[in-house]
């Protein structure tokens, strides 16, 4: 059986206990929270652009995008349905990818109007 060559180190606090070897569920959030935000924000406006340069609706676009999010969020919603004993960094990630994009689908649109895309 081939093993990773790296071994995850465990770090200690100042009082010598011992921290774990993950990173801590906000960490984890907000990694993915602003990855969601960029990502959906950027597309959001891409397909504003899109969208007004031939003449489609925007409500259709909208719908588009929410699909998508939900598509995004599908591999943590599984995890944490799949696997409820081990779903720390999976509950993290998830709440982290929908806020993200609840935040960047609400924006965006804003910004879109703003820039007279829509």
């Amino acid at each position: 059986m081939a093993r990773f060559p790296l071994k995850c180190m465990q770090t200690t606090d100042a009082s010598g206990h011992i921290m774990g070897e993950f990173l801590p569920d906000y960490l984890i959030r907000e990694q993915a929270a602003v990855g969601a935000l960029v990502a959906f924000g950027l597309l959001r406006l891409f397909g504003a652009m899109l969208a007004y340069e031939h003449g489609w609706r925007i409500p259709v676009l909208e719908r588009c995008f929410i699909a998508a999010a939900l598509v995004y969020c599908l591999p943590q919603l599984y995890d944490l349905l799949a696997h409820t004993y081990g779903a720390r960094a999976a509950s993290a990630e998830l709440e982290g990818k929908v806020a993200g994009c609840a935040i960047a689908l609400f924006c965006a649109p804003i910004l879109g109007h703003r820039l007279g895309f829509e």
